[in-house]
């Protein structure tokens, strides 16, 4: 098979790997989409352990199936994600799943998803792999690892209906938190950031008013939200 090799951020490779194999408890995907995370492109955060195969955000069609694997067939359209917390440490138990030890230290994909087929084991089979609607593209897919983190963040802070948010950065992740609370029925939606087109962004996804972060957010919010400051932030 054909994989993307990581070396640094001028130097990625296509290479040619063997398909891997597959033992009891594990799953084997044909890729077909994997969405490049803002980590993906960090150099001082990927060239430590490079050379690697990056891709961690999924979707693909089921064409080899494990012994002991329940549930899962081959054909299946999945999504799956390659970290899946113990549910059974402190951390878990009291609801801190991202500083689960097994969350930091497992990577249960191989090699990883720019490559054209990716076997998953471990807890991320039962865990952390679902089957995708058939009206949701393969592409759409891939964005439910990211949209999982903006769900966790704003059960965090219980934003509510009505009320006004003031969200201060406007990428990837802003856009989806954006999309969310729009879909929740958030009152007022204020977006900050230092990029305008990441602003002209804001807007097209549903930000109500917008301001750059340099300037005075505080007063800005004001100015829009009937003279108070935002809710939540």
């Amino acid at each position: 098979m054909k994989v993307g090799v990581y070396h640094n951020n001028s130097d990625l490779r296509l290479e040619e790997r063997g398909v891997p194999e597959v033992g009891p408890g594990d799953l084997l995907m044909e890729v077909k989409a994997s969405g490049i995370c803002g980590s993906d492109i960090m150099e001082w955060y990927r060239i430590k352990r490079a050379p690697l195969v990056l891709g961690h955000e999924v979707t693909g069609d089921i064409v080899e199936v494990g012994p002991g694997v329940e549930g899962f067939a081959v054909g299946d359209r999945i999504f799956s994600t390659h970290h899946v917390p113990c549910d059974q440490c402190r951390d878990c138990l009291n609801g801190y799943h991202t500083a689960c030890e097994v969350f930091h230290g497992e990577n249960n994909f191989d090699p990883g998803g720019f490559a054209q087929y990716l076997r998953i084991s471990g807890r991320s089979v039962p865990k952390g792999t679902m089957r995708l609607p058939d009206e949701v593209s393969y592409e759409a897919g891939s964005f439910i690892e990211p949209l999982g983190t903006v769900v966790r963040g704003q059960r965090e802070i219980g934003i509510n209906p009505g009320e006004t948010v003031l969200l201060l950065g406007s990428g990837l992740i802003g856009l989806l938190q954006i999309k969310l609370m729009r879909a929740l029925g958030v009152g007022r939606i204020i977006a900050a950031d230092i990029q305008q087109y990441r602003l002209d962004q804001a807007l097209r996804v549903g930000a109500d008013h917008v301001c750059n972060a340099s300037d005075d957010v505080a007063g800005f919010v004001r100015e829009v939200n009937d003279g108070r400051l935002a809710d939540k932030v």
